[in-house]
């Protein structure tokens, strides 16, 4: 049962709590075996989007009884994550003015064995051509390290790539191939990539976002709703249509999302049918790097704003 389904969550749009809830009921279906298995952190925002929300990743103390729960490590002790396999689950969620799921990229009982890579094109500034470009040189770098790629929007900015994973590569291979696959794109397409965690040293270039591929890392649901203005949704679709130039980054919303599923499906339906192994493509990718190109990719990735300089003026204890 949703309480106060009256209460409006995107007052700019005019849509309700009680509207976000049949969206989901709506997207189920379609949603619900991308969610399978996956902890789920939630973006709450309990006084709509233009309030400000807040993540919530344990559950324990709210959760109710029939609530499917995995326990995870977190730093000085373990978190209690919701597991959202059925409407009921879905549905909890929403009524506690949930916008946005976030999910991980392995699913229990084997957290430790991911079943995804996940790639997120973060665009220093709106050109949705330029985008769709450079998301088709992703897909064919994939491919020439023998992995086929599925696309979706991430409702925000950019678009995530996803390939599917057999499970037999851990995190400590994800996350470095992830990086790597980067670096190699920065390396081929200078121009249009790069991993520089400053947003001031990205020059308009679009950052390869490789963190999503770590134990305990998340990105928004395949259907999930993002807290902005006109309720886009984070939706999957086809390379065909990314060529084509039909969709950008926020194409798809709560309104229409619903009738594009009546009328093509979910177009991530075969996705978790044709995992693919990293072996031969950690292998492949390592003969087109050096240890130099790795380096410098890690130093622009981890690389932080110098802190601001102290206030002028005498230091206590200063001559």
């Amino acid at each position: 049962m949703i309480t106060h389904p009256e209460k409006l969550l995107f007052p700019a749009d005019g849509i309700s709590k009680g509207e976000l809830a049949r969206y989901y009921e709506a997207v189920a279906p379609a949603m619900l075996p991308h969610l399978r298995g996956r902890p789920v952190t939630m973006e709450r925002f309990p006084a709509g989007i233009e309030r400000k929300g807040f993540i919530q990743k344990d559950v324990s103390k709210l959760a109710p009884e029939w609530l499917e729960q995995v326990v995870v490590p977190k730093k000085g002790g373990q978190s209690s994550h919701a597991l959202v396999s059925d409407e009921r689950a879905l549905s909890w969620m929403i009524n506690l003015n949930t916008i946005t799921p976030h999910i991980w990229v392995s699913r229990a009982p084997e957290l430790d064995a991911p079943d995804l890579c996940v790639l997120d094109l973060d665009p220093s500034q709106e050109d949705d051509a330029a985008l769709r470009a450079a998301a088709l040189l992703v897909r064919d770098t994939l491919a020439e390290l023998g992995l086929e790629s599925a696309i979706k929007t991430s409702g925000s900015k950019g678009f995530h790539i996803a390939v599917a994973l057999d499970r037999t590569a851990d995190f400590e291979t994800l996350w470095p191939f992830s990086h790597a696959v980067g670096s190699l794109l920065v390396k081929r397409y200078p121009e249009v990539f790069t991993q520089e965690f400053i947003k001031a040293d990205r020059a308009g270039r679009i950052l390869i976002d490789t963190g999503r591929n770590g134990f305990g890392a998340t990105f928004a649901a395949p259907y999930a709703v993002r807290p902005r203005n006109g309720a886009p949704v984070s939706a999957p679709c086809t390379w065909e249509e990314i060529e084509q130039g039909k969709v950008g980054p926020r194409t798809f919303t709560l309104r229409n999302v619903p009738e594009r599923l009546a009328e093509l499906g979910d177009v991530w339906s075969s996705l978790a049918a044709r995992p693919l192994s990293l072996t031969h493509s950690v292998a492949k990718l390592a003969t087109l790097l050096t240890d130099d190109d790795l380096a410098q990719s890690r130093a622009a990735s981890v690389r932080r704003p110098k802190p601001r300089n102290a206030p002028r003026g005498r230091r206590k204890g200063s001559e």
